[in-house]
Protein backbone atom coordinates (compact mmCIF):
# COMPACT_ATOMS: atom_id res chain seq x y z
CA UNK A 1 0.00 0.00 0.00
CA UNK A 2 1.35 3.22 -0.95
CA UNK A 3 1.78 5.91 1.46
CA UNK A 4 0.14 9.22 1.39
CA UNK A 5 1.55 12.00 -0.51
CA UNK A 6 3.38 14.83 1.60
CA UNK A 7 1.74 18.13 0.55
CA UNK A 8 4.56 20.62 -0.04
CA UNK A 9 4.58 23.74 2.62
CA UNK A 10 6.38 27.29 2.34
CA UNK A 11 8.58 26.06 5.39
CA UNK A 12 9.89 22.61 2.99
CA UNK A 13 10.59 25.68 0.55
CA UNK A 14 12.57 27.63 2.70
CA UNK A 15 14.38 24.59 3.70
CA UNK A 16 15.29 23.57 0.25
CA UNK A 17 16.84 27.26 -0.78
CA UNK A 18 18.30 27.92 2.66
CA UNK A 19 16.36 30.44 3.70
CA UNK A 20 13.63 31.70 6.21
CA UNK A 21 9.73 30.86 5.70
CA UNK A 22 9.40 34.87 5.97
CA UNK A 23 11.69 35.12 2.98
CA UNK A 24 9.47 32.59 0.92
CA UNK A 25 6.28 34.56 1.78
CA UNK A 26 7.93 37.74 0.88
CA UNK A 27 9.47 36.52 -2.69
CA UNK A 28 5.89 34.72 -3.41
CA UNK A 29 3.24 37.27 -2.76
CA UNK A 30 5.52 40.27 -3.88
CA UNK A 31 5.06 41.38 -0.05
CA UNK A 32 7.90 43.08 0.99
CA UNK A 33 11.70 43.93 0.20
CA UNK A 34 13.63 41.07 -0.94
CA UNK A 35 17.17 40.89 -2.86
CA UNK A 36 16.47 39.75 -6.48
CA UNK A 37 18.71 37.15 -6.61
CA UNK A 38 17.16 35.68 -3.25
CA UNK A 39 13.64 35.94 -4.82
CA UNK A 40 15.10 33.90 -7.78
CA UNK A 41 16.51 30.94 -5.65
CA UNK A 42 12.88 30.50 -3.78
CA UNK A 43 11.22 30.57 -6.77
CA UNK A 44 13.23 27.79 -8.17
CA UNK A 45 12.96 26.14 -5.11
CA UNK A 46 9.21 26.60 -4.98
CA UNK A 47 9.36 25.13 -8.64
CA UNK A 48 11.28 21.92 -7.65
CA UNK A 49 9.04 20.73 -5.19
CA UNK A 50 5.50 21.79 -7.00
CA UNK A 51 5.12 23.91 -4.26
CA UNK A 52 1.45 26.17 -5.31
CA UNK A 53 1.05 28.95 -2.94
CA UNK A 54 -2.26 29.35 -1.14
CA UNK A 55 -3.81 32.87 -1.71
CA UNK A 56 -7.01 31.96 -0.45
CA UNK A 57 -5.41 31.19 2.79
CA UNK A 58 -3.32 34.48 2.46
CA UNK A 59 -6.06 36.28 2.01
CA UNK A 60 -7.48 35.26 5.31
CA UNK A 61 -4.14 36.06 7.01
CA UNK A 62 -4.25 39.99 5.76
CA UNK A 63 -7.73 39.72 6.31
CA UNK A 64 -8.37 40.55 2.42
CA UNK A 65 -7.72 37.84 -0.57
CA UNK A 66 -6.86 38.95 -4.45
CA UNK A 67 -9.85 37.97 -5.55
CA UNK A 68 -12.54 40.06 -6.74
CA UNK A 69 -16.53 38.15 -6.39
CA UNK A 70 -18.46 39.15 -9.90
CA UNK A 71 -22.11 37.98 -9.69
CA UNK A 72 -24.05 37.50 -13.16
CA UNK A 73 -27.26 36.08 -14.58
CA UNK A 74 -28.22 35.33 -17.85
CA UNK A 75 -24.96 34.36 -18.82
CA UNK A 76 -26.12 33.07 -22.43
CA UNK A 77 -27.38 36.78 -23.32
CA UNK A 78 -24.66 38.01 -25.53
CA UNK A 79 -24.42 41.49 -24.03
CA UNK A 80 -23.75 40.17 -20.54
CA UNK A 81 -21.24 37.50 -21.70
CA UNK A 82 -19.40 40.02 -23.69
CA UNK A 83 -19.21 42.19 -20.20
CA UNK A 84 -18.53 39.35 -18.52
CA UNK A 85 -15.07 38.69 -20.78
CA UNK A 86 -14.14 42.65 -20.03
CA UNK A 87 -14.65 42.31 -16.25
CA UNK A 88 -12.23 39.19 -16.09
CA UNK A 89 -9.91 40.49 -18.25
CA UNK A 90 -9.57 43.81 -16.31
CA UNK A 91 -9.77 42.28 -13.76
CA UNK A 92 -6.77 40.09 -14.28
CA UNK A 93 -4.91 42.82 -16.05
CA UNK A 94 -5.42 44.68 -12.66
CA UNK A 95 -3.69 42.22 -10.61
CA UNK A 96 -6.78 40.25 -9.29
CA UNK A 97 -8.60 37.20 -10.13
CA UNK A 98 -12.23 36.79 -10.79
CA UNK A 99 -14.55 34.49 -8.44
CA UNK A 100 -17.80 34.43 -10.66
CA UNK A 101 -20.96 33.26 -9.73
CA UNK A 102 -24.31 33.13 -11.47
CA UNK A 103 -27.07 34.13 -10.12
CA UNK A 104 -31.03 33.50 -10.84
CA UNK A 105 -32.76 34.87 -7.96
CA UNK A 106 -32.21 37.59 -5.30
CA UNK A 107 -32.06 34.66 -2.39
CA UNK A 108 -29.29 33.08 -4.70
CA UNK A 109 -27.86 36.91 -4.91
CA UNK A 110 -27.84 37.04 -1.22
CA UNK A 111 -26.42 33.69 -0.62
CA UNK A 112 -23.27 34.65 -3.10
CA UNK A 113 -22.74 37.84 -1.07
CA UNK A 114 -22.50 36.07 1.88
CA UNK A 115 -19.86 33.76 0.34
CA UNK A 116 -18.15 36.64 -1.23
CA UNK A 117 -18.01 38.20 2.69
CA UNK A 118 -16.51 34.19 4.08
CA UNK A 119 -13.48 34.64 1.48
CA UNK A 120 -12.84 38.26 1.99
CA UNK A 121 -12.74 39.48 -1.65
CA UNK A 122 -11.44 42.60 -2.14
CA UNK A 123 -14.71 43.79 -3.84
CA UNK A 124 -17.78 42.97 -5.36
CA UNK A 125 -19.20 43.67 -8.77
CA UNK A 126 -22.87 43.25 -9.29
CA UNK A 127 -23.72 42.93 -12.99
CA UNK A 128 -27.87 41.53 -12.12
CA UNK A 129 -30.04 42.21 -8.99
CA UNK A 130 -30.56 44.21 -6.77
CA UNK A 131 -27.46 43.71 -3.57
CA UNK A 132 -29.85 43.39 -0.07
CA UNK A 133 -29.69 46.50 2.15
CA UNK A 134 -28.65 44.13 4.81
CA UNK A 135 -26.01 42.14 3.29
CA UNK A 136 -24.47 45.16 1.45
CA UNK A 137 -24.02 46.43 5.20
CA UNK A 138 -22.65 43.20 5.89
CA UNK A 139 -19.97 43.87 3.32
CA UNK A 140 -19.23 47.22 4.25
CA UNK A 141 -18.62 45.95 7.78
CA UNK A 142 -15.90 43.64 6.79
CA UNK A 143 -14.73 46.92 4.52
CA UNK A 144 -15.51 45.22 1.12
CA UNK A 145 -16.37 47.70 -2.04
CA UNK A 146 -19.09 46.92 -3.15
CA UNK A 147 -20.39 48.54 -7.19
CA UNK A 148 -23.13 47.68 -9.47
CA UNK A 149 -23.13 48.14 -13.27
CA UNK A 150 -26.02 49.48 -15.50
CA UNK A 151 -28.81 50.08 -12.31
CA UNK A 152 -29.06 52.45 -9.75
CA UNK A 153 -30.19 52.29 -6.34
CA UNK A 154 -30.02 54.85 -3.13
CA UNK A 155 -28.18 52.35 -1.33
CA UNK A 156 -25.14 54.26 1.02
CA UNK A 157 -21.16 53.32 0.34
CA UNK A 158 -22.45 51.54 -3.19
CA UNK A 159 -20.80 53.06 -6.17
CA UNK A 160 -22.59 52.27 -9.61
CA UNK A 161 -21.33 52.41 -13.00
CA UNK A 162 -24.03 53.29 -15.93
CA UNK A 163 -23.97 53.69 -19.41
CA UNK A 164 -25.55 56.89 -20.20
CA UNK A 165 -28.88 55.99 -21.24
CA UNK A 166 -29.91 59.41 -22.09
CA UNK A 167 -27.83 60.03 -24.37
CA UNK A 168 -28.60 56.78 -25.68
CA UNK A 169 -32.37 57.58 -26.38
CA UNK A 170 -31.27 61.14 -27.72
CA UNK A 171 -29.01 59.61 -30.42
CA UNK A 172 -31.76 56.85 -31.33
CA UNK A 173 -34.16 60.09 -31.49
CA UNK A 174 -32.30 62.05 -33.46
CA UNK A 175 -31.44 59.48 -35.89
CA UNK A 176 -35.27 58.80 -36.50
CA UNK A 177 -35.99 62.09 -36.65
CA UNK A 178 -33.46 62.93 -39.34
CA UNK A 179 -34.64 59.71 -41.52
CA UNK A 180 -38.15 61.30 -41.87
CA UNK A 181 -40.49 59.16 -38.90
CA UNK A 182 -43.27 60.87 -37.86
CA UNK A 183 -45.12 57.92 -35.56
CA UNK A 184 -42.52 56.00 -32.99
CA UNK A 185 -42.38 52.75 -30.87
CA UNK A 186 -40.96 51.48 -27.98
CA UNK A 187 -40.32 47.93 -27.91
CA UNK A 188 -39.68 46.69 -24.26
CA UNK A 189 -40.64 43.27 -21.94
CA UNK A 190 -42.43 42.90 -18.98
CA UNK A 191 -39.55 41.51 -16.36
CA UNK A 192 -37.09 45.30 -17.84
CA UNK A 193 -34.29 45.45 -16.74
CA UNK A 194 -33.42 48.77 -14.55
CA UNK A 195 -30.99 50.20 -17.63
CA UNK A 196 -34.18 49.09 -20.35
CA UNK A 197 -36.69 50.72 -18.21
CA UNK A 198 -34.59 54.13 -18.22
CA UNK A 199 -33.96 53.51 -21.81
CA UNK A 200 -37.90 53.67 -22.37
CA UNK A 201 -38.51 56.90 -20.24
CA UNK A 202 -35.53 58.44 -21.57
CA UNK A 203 -36.81 58.00 -25.07
CA UNK A 204 -40.09 59.40 -24.39
CA UNK A 205 -38.56 62.97 -22.82
CA UNK A 206 -36.75 63.23 -25.98
CA UNK A 207 -39.29 62.69 -28.14
CA UNK A 208 -41.27 65.29 -25.77
CA UNK A 209 -38.29 67.92 -26.39
CA UNK A 210 -38.70 67.48 -30.40
CA UNK A 211 -42.31 68.09 -29.62
CA UNK A 212 -43.90 64.97 -30.16
CA UNK A 213 -46.43 64.20 -28.26
CA UNK A 214 -46.91 60.70 -26.08
CA UNK A 215 -50.18 59.87 -28.09
CA UNK A 216 -47.35 59.33 -30.80
CA UNK A 217 -45.54 57.07 -29.21
CA UNK A 218 -46.43 53.41 -29.20
CA UNK A 219 -45.28 50.71 -26.56
CA UNK A 220 -44.71 47.06 -27.04
CA UNK A 221 -44.46 45.07 -24.11
CA UNK A 222 -42.92 41.55 -24.91
CA UNK A 223 -44.18 38.88 -22.78
CA UNK A 224 -39.94 38.02 -22.38
CA UNK A 225 -36.81 39.28 -22.64
CA UNK A 226 -34.88 38.42 -25.61
CA UNK A 227 -34.95 37.20 -29.06
CA UNK A 228 -37.95 34.90 -28.38
CA UNK A 229 -39.62 37.45 -26.95
CA UNK A 230 -38.83 39.95 -29.74
CA UNK A 231 -40.12 37.77 -32.41
CA UNK A 232 -42.82 36.67 -30.74
CA UNK A 233 -44.12 40.64 -30.06
CA UNK A 234 -43.73 41.19 -33.96
CA UNK A 235 -45.81 37.91 -34.57
CA UNK A 236 -48.90 39.25 -32.29
CA UNK A 237 -48.74 42.93 -33.22
CA UNK A 238 -52.33 44.34 -34.08
CA UNK A 239 -51.61 45.69 -37.49
CA UNK A 240 -54.31 47.41 -37.56
CA UNK A 241 -52.85 50.02 -34.94
CA UNK A 242 -50.63 50.96 -38.02
CA UNK A 243 -47.01 50.34 -37.88
CA UNK A 244 -44.74 52.95 -36.61
CA UNK A 245 -42.14 54.77 -38.66
CA UNK A 246 -39.04 54.24 -36.16
CA UNK A 247 -38.85 51.50 -33.13
CA UNK A 248 -36.31 51.86 -30.90
CA UNK A 249 -35.76 48.74 -28.60
CA UNK A 250 -34.58 48.51 -25.25
CA UNK A 251 -31.90 45.79 -26.26
CA UNK A 252 -30.56 44.00 -29.53
CA UNK A 253 -32.16 40.47 -28.82
CA UNK A 254 -35.34 42.09 -29.09
CA UNK A 255 -34.89 44.10 -31.70
CA UNK A 256 -33.19 41.16 -33.88
CA UNK A 257 -36.22 39.25 -32.80
CA UNK A 258 -38.51 41.52 -33.81
CA UNK A 259 -37.02 42.22 -37.54
CA UNK A 260 -37.07 38.53 -37.94
CA UNK A 261 -41.26 38.38 -36.63
CA UNK A 262 -41.91 41.85 -38.79
CA UNK A 263 -40.10 39.66 -41.73
CA UNK A 264 -42.41 36.69 -41.51
CA UNK A 265 -45.29 39.16 -42.01
CA UNK A 266 -43.76 40.34 -45.17
CA UNK A 267 -42.59 43.58 -43.38
CA UNK A 268 -38.33 44.96 -43.36
CA UNK A 269 -36.46 47.68 -42.16
CA UNK A 270 -35.18 50.02 -43.09
CA UNK A 271 -38.08 50.15 -46.36
CA UNK A 272 -41.42 49.98 -43.86
CA UNK A 273 -39.89 50.93 -40.83
CA UNK A 274 -36.74 51.95 -39.16
CA UNK A 275 -35.05 50.00 -36.30
CA UNK A 276 -32.49 50.90 -33.88
CA UNK A 277 -31.45 48.67 -30.63
CA UNK A 278 -29.18 49.27 -27.56
CA UNK A 279 -26.01 46.80 -27.13
CA UNK A 280 -23.66 46.66 -30.03
CA UNK A 281 -23.71 43.12 -29.91
CA UNK A 282 -21.92 40.17 -32.42
CA UNK A 283 -24.98 39.33 -33.92
CA UNK A 284 -26.00 43.12 -34.96
CA UNK A 285 -23.52 43.09 -37.35
CA UNK A 286 -24.34 39.67 -39.21
CA UNK A 287 -25.44 40.57 -42.76
CA UNK A 288 -28.85 39.18 -41.90
CA UNK A 289 -29.20 41.74 -39.41
CA UNK A 290 -27.21 45.22 -39.54
CA UNK A 291 -29.05 46.32 -37.26
CA UNK A 292 -28.83 50.27 -36.21
CA UNK A 293 -27.56 49.64 -32.36
CA UNK A 294 -26.52 52.05 -29.74
CA UNK A 295 -22.79 50.69 -28.43
CA UNK A 296 -21.97 50.20 -25.16
CA UNK A 297 -18.32 50.98 -24.42
CA UNK A 298 -17.47 47.48 -22.27
CA UNK A 299 -13.86 48.43 -21.58
CA UNK A 300 -14.37 51.72 -20.25
CA UNK A 301 -17.21 50.49 -17.86
CA UNK A 302 -15.13 47.94 -16.83
CA UNK A 303 -12.23 50.05 -16.22
CA UNK A 304 -14.60 52.78 -14.10
CA UNK A 305 -15.84 49.53 -12.03
CA UNK A 306 -12.43 48.41 -11.29
CA UNK A 307 -11.63 52.20 -10.68
CA UNK A 308 -14.65 52.40 -7.85
CA UNK A 309 -13.41 49.31 -6.29
CA UNK A 310 -10.24 50.67 -5.70
CA UNK A 311 -10.70 53.91 -4.55
CA UNK A 312 -12.90 52.80 -2.12
CA UNK A 313 -10.63 50.35 -0.50
CA UNK A 314 -8.44 53.49 -0.04
CA UNK A 315 -11.80 55.51 1.17
CA UNK A 316 -14.56 53.08 2.03
CA UNK A 317 -16.58 56.30 3.58
CA UNK A 318 -16.89 58.69 1.06
CA UNK A 319 -20.26 59.38 -0.69
CA UNK A 320 -21.90 56.87 -3.34
CA UNK A 321 -21.49 57.40 -6.35
CA UNK A 322 -23.42 56.90 -9.52
CA UNK A 323 -20.74 57.17 -13.09
CA UNK A 324 -22.35 57.48 -16.43
CA UNK A 325 -19.83 55.64 -19.48
CA UNK A 326 -20.77 57.76 -22.83
CA UNK A 327 -22.31 55.54 -25.91
CA UNK A 328 -21.94 55.70 -29.17
CA UNK A 329 -24.67 55.22 -32.56
CA UNK A 330 -23.72 52.34 -35.26
CA UNK A 331 -25.47 53.13 -37.93
CA UNK A 332 -25.93 50.09 -40.47
CA UNK A 333 -28.85 48.90 -42.46
CA UNK A 334 -32.07 49.22 -40.34
CA UNK A 335 -32.07 52.98 -39.84
CA UNK A 336 -28.84 53.93 -42.34
CA UNK A 337 -26.88 57.48 -42.79
CA UNK A 338 -29.05 58.98 -45.07
CA UNK A 339 -26.27 61.25 -45.71
CA UNK A 340 -24.63 58.46 -47.06
CA UNK A 341 -27.29 57.24 -48.95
Amino acid sequence: MSKPHKSITAQDVADHAGVSRAVVSRALSDNGSIAPETKVKVIAAARALGYQVNFLAQGLNRKRSQLIGVVVARIKDPFRSSLLEGLIHTIQRRGYQALVTEVGSEKDLESTLRQFTQFRVSGVIVTSGQPPAALVDECVQFKIPVVGINRHLDIPAVDFVCSDNQQGAALATAQLLESGCHSFAWLNCQSSTWAGIQRGVAFEQALARARHTPKSLKRIIADQDGYDGGEAAALAFDLDQGLADGIFCANAQLACGFLDGMRQRGFDAPKDFHLIGFDNTPQTAQYSYRLTTLNQDIPALCSEVLNCLESRNKSPNQAARLITVPVSLVLRHTSPDIHLG
